[in-house]
């Protein structure tokens, strides 16, 4: 392989790699926090987490946790703090059809299913936290 050659694939490589660096990402424009969450779901506390469609607001994350039961083994959990203008330090909330999550500060709408924007002027999806769920517990940890 020529050195040409070389390069070119290299700057390849770069381009891969960093493109999931972009203004796009929520996890470029919401702060890093460490969260490490273990929730029961057959304490009082987790009841509304029971049902499918079920959530509940919990501490921890940037601004606050949005944890959703999206199907009968699946919980996704967000992170309530809005993509728009993050220095507002705007909390999304959980509108009255369970449907969809609410920037109370710039009307901006989010989808409950998988955070992606349904409802400018937020272009860039809620940060997501990855979730594990042995049947018990709710494990939440970046």
């Amino acid at each position: 392989m020529n050195i040409n050659t070389f390069r070119i694939a290299l700057a390849l490589v770069f381009i891969s790699v960093f493109s999931g660096c972009s203004k796009n990402n929520p996890n470029s424009v919401i702060p890093n926090a460490y969260v490490d969450v273990t929730l029961n779901i057959y304490e009082p506390s987790s009841f509304n987490l029971e049902p499918i469609g079920g959530w509940i607001y919990h501490p921890g994350g940037s601004n606050g946790l949005i944890i959703y039961h999206a199907n009968v083994d699946d919980y996704i959990c967000y992170d309530r703090h809005s993509t728009y203008n993050v220095e507002d330090w705007c909390q999304v909330e959980v509108d009255s059809s369970n449907f969809k999550l609410i920037d109370p500060c710039s009307q901006s709408e989010f989808s409950i299913f998988d955070g992606s924007v349904i409802k400018a002027p937020a272009s860039i999806p809620l940060k997501r936290y990855p979730v594990i769920f042995d049947g018990t517990y709710i494990v939440i940890r970046n």
